[in-house]
């Protein structure tokens, strides 16, 4: 059955809200990020709206090598598998959406995790497939570089072909639990893998029997060339940068045609697209918030971010002079996505100008005007075709969030753009999306 409304997301890239320092907003929490209660209090109000997903993002370093990453952001943040089994607990339909490297662990292990959740909360799982792309990432697993980006994507594409084996060892009927016959489980029905390839080698089958949902939905985040065939092999969700409408339409036009070419069906491949929204309802609003902005960003803050998405050292350059030129993607191992994002960018802006502007926008499109223009611009794209739904990117919490779900889920509900209560089912049947065969059941 299609999705007939948008999926919605509550995203969360730090704790306190999307930017680099919203930790410093005066409504922010503090160290309670750190605790249960914080997050399950957002997962029930994201809940009690009918929100689709919590997505939490992650990486597995902090941003500890530019001068501003300690003192200022840091990057602390609890992992998102072993926080989302806690939220299962105090959840029962919103799915539960985790952030997971295919660099830095192995399929088997994420396969246990991911299966694990799906039980627990009864068929909610998602898996949003990265590769990982900071250097201090690598550090920590041994390596003194980072893996190159191509090689990064193979192993990833390997990685989730396992990841899916292991998830079909177990058919659907496989355990039994007979006690008159003895029988726990059907060894015919049981499967080892015994896959070589050129990453891995698992034996298989998995410990944990075949998920509710068949195989957790798969999400992947990234928009190099990389990673749109990943996406568009792999994933069942695609998290997208967009900025307009126009963008948002193309970006799924080649898209679909990379679908096609591999024999699936566009209408079972979800794009999602990340949105800051912010509600402000008077100019007076609009400008409290312009100062107030101005006043936590932090310059050196600005500069680090594009120095490490850039892989260039900032500081080395005139912070009032245009940017120097930048590299080839081609031959680039950091984030890609947004090495595209920068040089679309006015190439007239200085480098502190488009370092601010960075830290504002997360590299997403920021959607800010009363209730009613956000939610007619959510709307707009969702029925131009440009998306089907959004990762809620609040840039304050929990204040954005609820500006969002006080005043602009009501009208979005109104208008049948965002559904008012869960359908039944996994978050797979929720969401529309086709149910998955097992590749080791005869017949």
């Amino acid at each position: 059955m299609p999705q007939a409304t948008a999926i919605f997301n509550l995203f969360f890239f730090n704790p306190q809200g999307d930017y680099r320092f919203s930790w410093r907003h005066p409504d922010a929490p503090g160290k309670e990020i750190f605790t249960l209660k914080y997050y399950a209090d957002l997962a029930r109000r994201a809940e009690a709206a009918a929100l689709d997903n919590i997505f939490i993002a992650d990486h597995v370093a902090i941003w500890d090598t530019v001068p501003s990453g300690v003192p200022h952001y840091a990057n602390p943040r609890l992992e998102p598998i072993t926080l989302l089994a806690a939220l299962s607990a105090v959840t029962e339909n919103i799915g539960l959406m985790a952030t997971a490297s295919t660099s830095y662990t192995e399929p088997y292990n994420l396969a246990r995790y991911f299966a694990s959740l799906d039980h627990l909360s009864g068929g909610r799982a998602s898996w949003n497939v990265v590769t990982s792309w900071l250097p201090e990432e690598a550090a920590n697993y041994g390596l003194d570089t980072l893996p190159e980006h191509g090689r990064r994507y193979e192993r990833a594409a390997e990685f989730i072909d396992v990841v899916r084996k292991l998830w079909d060892s177990w058919e659907d009927e496989a355990v039994l639990i007979d006690k008159q016959s003895g029988y726990f489980a059907d060894p015919e029905r049981v499967h080892p893998l015994n896959h070589e390839g050129e990453f891995f080698k698992v034996r298989g089958p998995l410990n944990v029997p075949r998920p509710p949902q068949g195989h957790p939905i798969v999400v992947q985040a990234g928009s190099s060339e990389s990673g749109k065939q990943l996406a568009a092999a792999q994933a069942d969700i695609h998290f997208v940068f967009m900025s307009n409408i126009e963008k948002g339409l193309a970006y799924r036009a080649d898209m679909n045609q990379r679908l096609r070419k591999l024999g699936r069906e566009p209408e079972h491949f979800k794009i999602l697209g990340g949105v800051l929204p912010v509600v402000v309802n008077t100019p007076e609003e609009r400008e409290q918030r312009r100062q107030l902005i101005q006043t936590l960003m932090n310059d050196q803050m600005a500069l680090d971010l594009l120095s490490t998405y850039l892989r260039m050292d900032m500081g080395e350059y005139d912070p009032d002079a245009p940017l120097p030129p930048l590299p080839d993607e081609q031959g680039f191992d950091g984030l890609r996505t947004a090495l595209q994002i920068i040089k679309g960018y006015d190439p007239k802006l200085t480098v502190l100008e488009l370092g601010r502007l960075l830290l504002q926008s997360s590299d997403s499109w920021l959607v800010i005007g009363t209730a009613q223009e956000v939610a007619d611009t959510l709307s707009e794209a969702f029925h131009a075709g440009a998306v089907d739904g959004y990762n809620l990117m609040f840039p304050f919490l929990p204040v954005d969030f609820d500006n969002f779900v006080d005043q602009v889920a009501p009208i979005l509900k109104e208008s049948g753009v965002m559904q008012r209560a869960y359908r039944p089912g996994t978050l797979r049947e929720k969401l529309g999306l086709p149910p998955v065969g097992n590749q080791f059941k005869r017949g």
